[in-house]
């Protein structure tokens, strides 16, 4: 019968592998960072020859240590994975643009990029220098620049 004396440094392997391999099904990088502490675990058995009981809590050491320094490393990017990815208009607040179109009874749209953005604010004409002072949803309110 097999018991959990019986583990061997390639269980180790084979489960890292597995783990990094499930990454691929599973939205997030949790497993990943799991599948390199058995794979850590599993060259540390190779190379120590630890017992099962140890080779657990190699595991367990490993993989808190690896899923806190990959938190740390996904945390510190910008770019395109950065904090303001999905909330494009607030990254907008503060920035001043020319209107396209004029804002009559309080409506209007501006173009800016790809996107056209409904906007909200005084009657202000075509060619007016505008600053964004908030974002409404997915209305961008501004006043005069």
């Amino acid at each position: 019968m097999w018991g959990a004396g019986d583990l061997q440094p390639w269980t180790w392997l084979i489960l890292g592998l597995v783990l990094i391999g499930l990454e691929t099904l599973a939205p997030g990088v949790f497993l990943f960072w799991l599948g390199i502490a058995a794979v850590l675990t599993g060259l540390l058995d190779y190379g120590l020859g630890l017992s099962w009981q140890a080779a657990f809590v190699a595991f367990a050491a490993l993989s808190l240590a690896s899923v806190l320094t990959g938190r740390a490393l996904t945390r510190r990017g910008g770019g395109a994975d950065g904090p303001a990815l999905n909330r494009r208009g607030e990254a907008l607040v503060g920035r001043r643009f020319r209107l396209d179109e004029p804002i009559v009874a309080g409506e209007g749209r501006i173009r800016l990029d790809d996107t056209v953005w409904r906007v909200v604010g005084p009657d202000l004409p075509a060619g007016a220098e505008i600053r964004v002072s908030r974002l409404d949803g997915a209305t961008l309110v501004v006043e005069p620049a």
